[in-house]
This record gives structure tokens, sequence and C-alpha cells, in this order.
């Protein structure tokens, strides 16, 4: 593991290598979502993908408005005010602390990802609402031990009560089901009972020809990925309760069409998402 990929102080802000000119998937992504923090490695990706399948934008506004009422849904149902989210990628609209919040101003965050350019943007993810509290934690989520045994969770996150745990848009980055399973269930035992997962995950059950091009146009990029079928995510949910409705689409995962509009195609989503309690 690369030194920029260590868990390391909020503070400690050292010069680092970005790598601008190798695409890097949260850059992708959020050219995608139509950010400004990517490069022409990043973008020109973006637009390949885009260019063999247009509705790839479409599959990521979707995986973000999931995060936004699947953190909402825990704040506001089920009471929880503790969240880790891992591979948060850049800041976006909505990101969760301020969702959390909206709810209860004293919920708590820790963000954590491994792209040194995320640290350069972490004051934005910062900004708590005085009552609660949001720390970013650049770290590898291949090591659970390190993240959940950080300065930044230990000051923020009471790992004695209920968190939830945020996977959102990671795991297909894994293809080795070993490594993707077993890291899924290192962070679960970890948790107390009451504990959330909350997950994303890439598919191709509905694969089209043009998904089929744009996944290959990702790989040719040098970002390898592996898409998994909806028993294969359920899954990393193995021995946790499933929310209502389980695991579906994310653009069926509660959605209100007043707030987010009519439903896309499963074609044009194209990620599965659910969220599970410990019992």
């Amino acid at each position: 593991m690369s030194d920029f990929m260590k868990p390391t102080a909020t503070d400690d802000w050292q010069p680092v290598d970005l790598r601008t000119d190798i695409a890097h998937s949260a850059r992708v992504y959020n050219a995608w979502l139509g950010g400004k923090d990517n490069f022409p490695a990043d973008r020109a990706v973006a637009q390949q993908v885009t260019e063999a399948c247009p509705s790839i934008p479409i599959a990521a506004r979707e995986n973000r408005r999931f995060l936004r009422r699947a953190v909402h849904a825990l704040a506001a149902e089920h009471g929880v005010r503790q969240f880790l989210d891992i591979g948060t990628g850049l800041p976006a609209v909505d990101p969760p602390h301020e969702v959390a919040q909206r709810v209860d101003p004293t919920a708590r965050v820790v963000y954590a990802d491994n792209d040194p350019i995320v640290l350069t943007h972490a004051r934005a993810l910062l900004s708590s609402h005085p009552s609660g509290a949001t720390r970013y934690l650049q770290a590898d989520f291949r090591e659970p031990e390190a993240v959940l045994g950080s300065p930044q969770v230990a000051e923020i996150l009471d790992l004695d009560r209920p968190v939830a745990l945020l996977l959102v848009a990671l795991l297909h980055f894994f293809p080795s089901d070993e490594e993707a399973y077993g890291l899924v269930a290192r962070y679960v035992d970890a948790l107390p009972p009451g504990s959330h997962l909350v997950l994303s995950h890439g598919t191709h059950d509905h694969v089209t020809p043009a998904l089929q091009a744009a996944s290959e146009a990702y790989a040719a990029s040098g970002i390898q990925a592996r898409w998994r079928t909806r028993d294969e995510v359920a899954r990393f949910f193995d021995g946790l309760e499933l929310l209502a409705p389980g695991v579906v689409l994310t653009a069926a995962w509660n959605r209100d069409p007043a707030v987010d509009g009519p439903a896309p195609s499963p074609e044009d989503t194209s990620f599965y998402a659910g969220v599970a309690r410990k019992p």
C-alpha cells in the first residue's frame, strides 16, 4: 500500500502525488455527475464510456439519489445518528452529513477515501452543523482495522453504538469475490448490533450492447470492475435484516416521484442497492 493510502490526520496537509495523468474512478464518476473536480484523463474516460452508453450519467445520478434517500430514511425513521462513508468520492450535492443533520443536527459522519484529490477537498466535507461533527480520513478500504481504529473514527464515532456503514458504488471495484465479501463481513462484524449496511453495486443483469461497450471502454482505461448479479449483491447482506423493499435497482429503492421524478428503465439504472440492519 502506498503512503497516500494510509490513514492520515485531516490537518496533515502535505503535498501528495495526484497522478492526474491517470483516470481515477472517483473523478470519472464526478465528471458523469457534472462536477468540476476532475482532469483531462478522467474526462476522456467519462466521454468514451458515455459515447458507448449514453445512459451512464443517469445511473450515476440515480446512485446519488439512492444514497440521499437511504441516509434520510436511516436518520428519520430508524434513529441512526452515526455514519461511516467509505469510498465517499468527491463532494457532491446533498452529501450524507447534510442529509442526516437536516433530520438531527447532532448527527456525526466520518468520510473515508483513498484518492488523494479527495483530501484536497476535505474541508468541504467537514462543513458540519455546529451541533454535529464530521471528519475526513484518508484510508484504504482493504484495511478495516486501520479504518475503524483511526483517530478520526475514535474522535467522532462511538463504536459501542449503532453506526451506518455506507459502501455506495464501491464494491464493484473489487473483482475478487473472496476479498469483496470478506472485507464487508469484517466491517459488519466489528460494528455493534443495530448498525446498518447501505450498499449499491453495478450490475449487468440488464445488459445491452451499449452497456457492454461502455464496460469494455471502462476496462480499457485501466479501471477494473466486476459487475455482479442481483443474487451476488444480495449475498453482501447475508446474516442481516434487509429493510423494505430489499435488494432492488437504485431507482426503485423507496423512490419519491414527486422529488426524484419518473424512474428510468432498468437498462439505464444498472445498479442494485439495499439497506440492512445488523440484528
